[in-house]
Formats: structure tokens, sequence, C-alpha cells
């Protein structure tokens, strides 16, 4: 297995503008280091430059400044047939006039070794509890979305691999389909632990399956931990309402007298080195908001119910603002109706409303 780094990689692209050019910056100053073994989940907007910098982990592109090691080594210094990089896109990217088998084997026939295809091939479909060997009788076209990306995987796993490298593999799978390829891919990685980067919009998948997280916006790196340490202690407003689900409520407000005052609500207390006045955006997940008996009032909006998480999602205003929270399902709550909420202020983030940066 193998440590990939970005040492402080950057790459710009040229993008056309009417008559005109313009340099757009992908990525921007990236310094990430993946020990080996761990898988790492890119997690961003679209346009946030994660494919991009995925493809520079491959060596599709060269960066324009820093370097991509794999265990200190220069990539861009590894011969081809020695880098062992295993890609699975998003459409599986087999050649469509080739049986599936062909492509699964290719990598090892090169190589004099088809002998040992059939062998991991057995491996897989035990792994996966799913027969492999009718699909590879098939040609691409002759496949569902799901049947190629487990051919890509299976393509992918059937050489000798350093990295693993994903690009949205299960974008185009249906919600059915994706959870059971989740579930496929998580017991293969487990069975074949291998350094991997794997680029998703999909939270869901970046915590199912990836030991850590990235989060990339604008082409820079935000913050890199595990999905709980980035859920509870996000280093900025981006993060802070990137992350999670449902997403974090903010509220306006400023510092007076050692505490945060918001518009509907306040009193809790703040560092005390910020001056009165100073404002502070506070954040609180919908989690952390219940219904009380001697809460904040607020108006009910919405009312939507989450049936298999067990609890509905309540959205109230007041005065210009707007929240959400959770309430139990058995808890009766009608839209249009007065509720009162109670924030919990050991829960409270609070956030420098210039920078975004989170205060201590």
């Amino acid at each position: 297995m193998t440590t990939v780094t970005f040492n402080h990689v950057s790459k710009k692209f040229e993008q056309a503008v009417g008559a005109d050019t313009r340099s757009v910056t992908a990525v921007d100053d990236v310094f990430l280091k993946i020990t080996s073994g761990d898988v790492l989940a890119i997690l961003g907007p679209s346009g946030c430059g994660k494919s991009t910098l995925l493809r520079l982990a491959a060596g599709l592109l060269r960066p324009d400044s820093g370097q991509v090691l794999y265990d200190e080594q220069n990539l861009e210094d590894i011969p081809l047939r020695e880098r062992g990089i295993g890609m699975v896109f998003q459409d599986g990217a087999l050649i469509p006039h080739w049986e599936t088998r062909k492509s699964v084997g290719f990598f090892l026939a090169l190589r004099k070794r088809e002998a040992e295809v059939p062998e991991r091939l057995k491996q897989i479909s035990r792994i996966t509890g799913i027969g492999l060997d009718d699909l590879l009788q098939r040609k691409p076209l002759q496949l569902s979305g799901g049947e190629q990306q487990r051919i890509g995987i299976a393509r992918a796993l059937a050489r000798d691999m350093r990295v693993l490298l994903f690009d949205e593999p299960f974008a185009n799978l249906d919600a059915k389909y994706r959870t059971e390829a989740r579930v496929e891919l998580k017991r293969l990685l487990n069975a074949f632990p291998v350094t991997s980067i794997y680029v998703t919009h999909d939270q869901v998948e970046a915590i199912a399956l990836s030991h850590k997280i990235a989060v990339m916006r604008e082409g820079r790196l935000e913050q890199v931990g595990t999905f709980q340490h980035l859920y509870d202690n996000p280093q900025n407003l981006f993060v802070a309402t990137f992350v999670g689900t449902p997403t974090m409520n903010l509220f306006k407000g400023k510092v007076e007298g050692g505490q945060w005052q918001g518009e509907n609500f306040g009193g809790f207390p703040i560092r005390k080195d910020f001056p009165d006045g100073t404002a502070v955006t506070a954040g609180v997940r919908p989690q952390h908001i219940h219904l009380a008996e001697d809460g904040v009032y607020g108006v009910v909006e919405q009312v939507m119910p989450y049936f298999a998480e067990r609890f509905q999602l309540v959205t109230v205003h007041l005065a210009g603002e707007r929240w959400e929270l959770t309430a139990p399902l058995e808890q009766p709550v009608e839209r249009g109706s007065t509720i009162r909420c109670a924030f919990d202020p050991a829960h409270i983030h609070y956030f420098d409303s210039k920078t975004g940066i989170r205060i201590g």
C-alpha cells in the first residue's frame, strides 16, 4: 500500500469567455496526506475542484506547482507501468465492443498473467455475494448502469494496485442500486485494503465508505477529518452548513456584554475578548432545537416527516428569521400553529460574521 501526498499542489485552466480567455484556478495550494490503506472521501459542491484533484492523483493531469507524491516519490518520476493506479469512473468506462471479461482481465493479459483473472473474480464474487460469470459474457451495452459499475470495480481490483481512485462511481444509479453498490464496495475495500480516494457530492456515500473526509470549496481544502469531527467541530461557516443533514440554522447577531444577542433570542455567553457590537453568527443544528413550554415563539411554516429516522422536521418563522428543528413523530405539530423552541446552549457554534471563521 501507498501513502499519497498532495504537496502544495495547484492547477489552473484557461477558460473561454466570449472572444477572450481567462485563467481559472481549479486546485489552489492543496496540502493533503492520505495514509497508506486509508479511504479518503473528497466532498464538495460541483466545480469545487475535487475531480481535478483526483486526476492529479492519477497522473492524468500535471500540477502547475507542487508535487503529487507516492511514498515520498514524485508521481511524475514513477514509470507508468509501476504506478499501480486503478480508476473507477461514473460511467464504468468499459470498451464498448469487448466482452466485459476481456476488459476485466486486460491489465493482467498485458503482463501474460491471464491465468490469475478467474481466481481474482472468484474472490470478488464471494465477497460481494454477486455472481459475475453471467455479466462477464456480455458487452457493456447489454449491462445496466449498476452492472457496468460492478464490472468497473472488478476490473480495478483484478490487478496489482497501489492506489484506487473513484470519480463519483454511483452518481448515475437510482437510490436502491446506490445503496446496494455501497454495501458491496465497502465489503471489497475491507477485503482488499488499498489507499483510496473517493470523489463524491453525496454525504451518505462519504460517511459509509471513508475513514476521513476532505471538504473542498473553490479549489481550496477547507477541512479534513472524520465525519463526526467535521459535524461537531466545523472550522468555518462553509463546512458548518455543507456537512450534515438537515442543514445547520444560522442566526445573525452581535456581542453585548460578553453575551451573544440575536434578533429573536440570545443571552448566551461568548468569549470575553470581543468588544460590544462585534457581528457574530450563531449556528444551531435542528437536532439541538426542541419544543419547550418556555422557549422562543415561532409560527410553524412546514412539517416534514422522516419515518425511517423517527422524527419530523419542523420549519418555523418569526420576525424575519426562519429556522428548522426536529420533533418526535408522535408529537402533534400543525402547520400555522404557534410553538415554543428551546435552543441547547452547549451546541451553539459561533462564527465571525465577516470572515466566517469559527470562534472558539
